[in-house]
This record gives C-alpha cells, structure tokens and sequence, in this order.
C-alpha cells in the first residue's frame, strides 16, 4: 500500500506506469489482434518512415563530427578547470556496456555470414569484404550518433546550463507548456522501457539456446523466467550500489572478458587475414558511408532488405537512444564536446569492427573450408555457441560467452533502471533508491509477462512484436529529435555568443 500511495503522489511516475499496464493488458486480452496492429503499423511506418530514418542517421554523424571539430566543441561539460569523473577506460567500458553489450553477442557470427551469403548490393569488393563494410554501418558511426546527440543536448543542460536530468529540460526554455513537456518524458519512458523488455527477452533466449546447445537438452520457459529473475536481481544490486560501485565495476568486468575472448580467437585464427579485413572493410565504409546512409545509386539494397535489417536497427538505436545518452552525459561529466562526441563515435565504432572483422573473418574461412554451408550459423540464438565447437576449449568458450552474456544484459538493465529513475525522480543526478527498487520491479515484471505471453501464444512470435513496437515507438521520438537539436544549436549559439561579448 504504501508503494501505491509514492506511485499515485509522482504524477509522472503513475502517468507513464499507468499507460504501460494499460498497454500490457491490452496486448494480453486481444493478443492476436494487437500482433496484427503492430504488424501493419510496423509496416507502414517502415514504408513512408523508413528513408527518414536513414537521413536522420546520417545528419546526425555528419552534425557531431561538425560540432565536435568546431571551436563549440571545446565546450565543457562541467567547469573550465574541471578534470573527467571517470578515467577514459572506466568511461568507455561504462557507455559500451549500456549501449551494445549482449548484441554482440547475439549477432557476431549470424550477421557477417549472412550478409555474405545475401550480399545487401553488388560491389567490386569480395562478398567477405562487402558483408564486413555492411556489418560495420549498422553497428558502427549512426547508432552511437543517436547515443552521442542525445549525450551532448542532456549533458549541456545538465552540466552547463544546470538543469534537471530530463529530456524535457532540454527544450523547456522554448516549449514551456507544462503537459507538453510531460509528455515528452512519458514517451521517453515508454520508449525507453519497452526496448529494454525487447532486450531482455532477446537476450535471455539466446542464454536458454547456449544452455540447451551446451547440454543438449531443452530447457524451457522456467529456465527462461529464472534468468529474467536472476539478471533483474543483479542488476537492481549493481543500481542500488550506484554508478562508482555497482555499474562502473560490472561494466569493466564486461569489457575485460571480451578482450579475452576476442583475443582468444584472435590468435588461434589467421590473424593476418583478420588484420587485412578489417582494415579493407573499416576503409571502405568511410569511403561508402554517405551513400549507404541514403541508399542511394547501387549503394540501395532494396526496401525489402533495408525493411527487415537497416530500417529495423535504426528504430532500435533510436528507442534505446533516451536511456543510453542520457547515462553517458551523466558519467561524462568533466569532458569537453569535443572529447565526448570523438570518443562516443569512434571508440565503440573501432571496437565493434574489429569485433566483427575477429568472428566475421573466422567463420568466412571456417564455410571455406567446409566446401559447402548449410546455413549452420543461422539460428541468431545458437550461431556463435555453433562456431566455438570448432575452437579448443569450445566448452569454456561457451560458458564465458553466458556468463558475458548475463554480464552485458544486467549492465543494460541497471543502467537503464538508473535513468528510469532519475526521470521519475524529478530529474535528480543521484535518484533515491525506492525509485531504482520500483523501476527494477516493474522491469521484472514486463519481461517475465512478455515470455509468459509468448509462452501462452506459441503461435505469435512476442518478441518479433516487441521489436516491432519499437519501430512504431521509436517515430515520434525521431520527430522529437528533429526538434530537439534545432532547439539545442540555436541555444548553443546563442550561450556562446553571449560569453564572448
């Protein structure tokens, strides 16, 4: 009782839970109906959006390096003299632990081989080049432009302009209609939550897939359900410790097993063939990024391809957009423009190729030497369990990847409930912990009802709907960033003109 009573005194707060319980029970009681309106709706969305987001992604890029290469990006966040909170090796395996973690995973073996083997456009490259350079655009400078916007609009108004931790705060001095900015939170929190259920529902059954690939058995929805609890609850004690003890920590857990891993099978592969494909394909996206970014010429790959791979992505960056720059502007207190947009784009962007170029390269030469494929690393849950069986210690492999897999999802988690948190607690920088108890209950709930549901309607795929919500959820947020940067560059302007005069 006394929990419903702190929930009904936070407008916010009750507004935003309220529209997602509505929206749950909604989809429970006319599951079918509601799978087929979120079917249509994605589909029209992607369909007469879908090029807007491409050009979105691409302006975004194009603007951050422009302002971090400017004199605006010596701006710092924070006072003149002030140094970085946060080493650059904390700070960066913060950001990449909330911003990619367990996709990585998901997608390291899965995506290179099959854009090798359904090449998006022809090229005068080698298919193994083309699927790398392809691979790289979609995890690499557009999706941490979305983080780094984002990053760089709160962090301004929070360090320097010394407002509260909301994404209305950003554009409160323009729109100062009290219900309108209320609104742009509920929508960030909305947004915000239903990519995090997407994620966890996504990254749970690839660990229930490793398991049951592992022990060759089959385990099901309670082993699922156990790890949903078993993430929530870790990450609700990483959140309740804060940023310097709990998600700092995990966070440089997280990147130094991947080193480990990723240099693991950097050496006991061909390593030259690695080094020359990433630097082949890392210097044909720079060359390649415009005209990818707009699909324009042969660079198009049709809006088939682009609707289920590119359009799909784009939509999920920008959901997980909110809650991701929001945490880097709050961990990058201390740095300039300059150092946080450099650093959000190039940093992750250089780490996830290589990333790739290490697990792409390997199982390109692993096909090779088979002589024929039979689509063995095409199952998106088990592929990259599927590619360590033909590495020593595949079972160690395959038990470090699940447990990296568990890491990267509770870094996900807690980062998220922390922000979750600080806007529902009126935008504080250090939100009380009732509000990250609440936020990390909620999660809980969400993703556990989303399996159940799947579970209860094994004919509809619930999480391809999630994902597909996210396309829907994510559009007017694309809208808002429209906005919401005008807004920022004219204040941005104007603030340092008014310093120099």
């Amino acid at each position: 009782m006394a929990i419903l009573k702190f929930i009904r005194k936070n407008i916010l707060l009750s507004i935003s839970i309220g529209i997602i319980f509505f929206l749950s029970l909604l989809v429970y009681c006319f599951t079918e109906e509601s799978y087929n309106t979120i079917e249509t709706t994605s589909i029209w969305v992607r369909n007469y959006f879908g090029y807007f987001y491409l050009y979105l992604g691409c302006g975004c890029v194009l603007l951050l390096i422009g302002i971090a290469l400017s004199p605006l990006g010596q701006i710092k966040l924070g006072k003149k003299n002030q140094k970085p909170v946060h080493s650059l090796w904390a700070w960066t395996a913060m950001l990449y632990s909330a911003g990619m973690g367990a996709g990585i995973l998901l997608r390291a073996v899965q995506e290179p081989v099959y854009m090798q083997q359904n090449a998006p456009f022809i090229s005068k490259n080698t298919p193994e080049i083309l699927a790398l350079e392809f691979t790289f655009y979609q995890w690499g400078f557009t999706a941490w432009a979305f983080y780094g916007l984002f990053a760089m609009v709160v962090g301004y108004a929070l360090f320097v302009k010394k407002k509260k931790v909301l994404v209305s705060s950003t554009i409160e001095d323009t729109i100062r209609y009290k219900p309108a900015r209320m609104g742009i939170d509920v929508m960030t929190i909305i947004t915000t939550v239903f990519g995090l259920i997407a994620a966890i529902g996504l990254g749970t059954t690839q660990i229930n897939g490793g398991l049951n690939h592992i022990f060759e058995t089959n385990f099901g929805i309670p082993t699922t359900l156990v790890l949903v609890i078993i993430i929530s609850c870790i990450a609700f004690i990483s959140v309740w410790m804060g940023v310097n003890k709990g998600i700092k920590i995990l966070s440089k857990l997280n990147i130094l097993i991947t080193l480990i891993l990723l240099a693991f099978i950097f050496v006991t592969s061909d390593m030259s063939n690695i080094l020359w494909s990433f630097g082949m394909a890392t210097l044909q996206y720079l060359i390649d990024f415009i005209p990818m970014s707009l699909a324009i010429g042969s660079y198009n790959p049709g809006i088939e391809f682009l609707t289920d791979w590119t359009f799909y992505y784009w939509a999920f960056w920008l959901a997980w957009a909110p809650f991701t720059g929001i945490f880097i502007a709050r961990i990058s207190k201390g740095r300039t423009l300059r150092q946080l947009l450099l650093g959000v784009l190039i940093i992750p962007s250089l780490g996830t190729f290589f990333w790739f170029s290490v697990f792409g390269s390997s199982a390109f030469q692993l096909i090779e030497a088979w002589g024929t494929y039979q689509n063995e690393f095409g199952n998106v849950f088990t592929s990259i369990f599927t590619f360590f069986e033909q590495y020593p210690l595949a079972t160690f492999l395959n038990v470090t990847t699940i447990v990296l897999l568990i890491s990267f999802l509770v870094t996900s988690v807690d980062s998220a409930v922390f922000v979750l948190s600080m806007f529902s607690d009126k935008g504080k920088k250090n939100p009380s912990k009732i509000h990250r108890l609440l936020w990390a209950i909620f999660i809980l709930l969400g993703a556990s009802a989303i399996i159940l549901l799947g579970d209860a309607k094994p004919e509809i795929d619930v999480l391809i709907a999630v994902q597909k919500l996210l396309i829907i959820t994510s559009l007017p947020f694309a809208f808002f960033m429209v906005a919401m940067t005008f807004i920022f560059i004219r204040e941005l302007i104007k603030d340092t003109k008014a310093s120099l005069s």
